[in-house]
């Protein structure tokens, strides 16, 4: 069953939405961000351990950033 949790670590809402697949017996992550008009996906990775890997953390903040940037320069 998917499940939702927030990610503050990445930004306000900010989230991660756990995905069981019972096919091939694997977890999946996507981390996306609920903005006013669309929802980003920022990042999508297969889970392997307990944590979220920093580097998911830090491709997630810096795509936030341009997706933020990319808004503010079409209003």
């Amino acid at each position: 069953m998917p499940e939702s949790r927030p990610m503050p670590s990445i930004g306000p809402r900010c989230h991660e939405l756990r995905i069981d697949d019972t096919v091939t017996k694997r977890e999946f992550r996507v981390v996306y961000y609920i903005g006013s008009s669309a929802i980003a996906i920022l990042e999508v990775f297969a889970k392997t351990t307990k944590t979220t890997p920093q580097t998911v953390i830090d491709h997630a903040t810096k795509r936030l950033r341009q997706y933020r940037t990319l808004m503010e320069s079409d209003q």
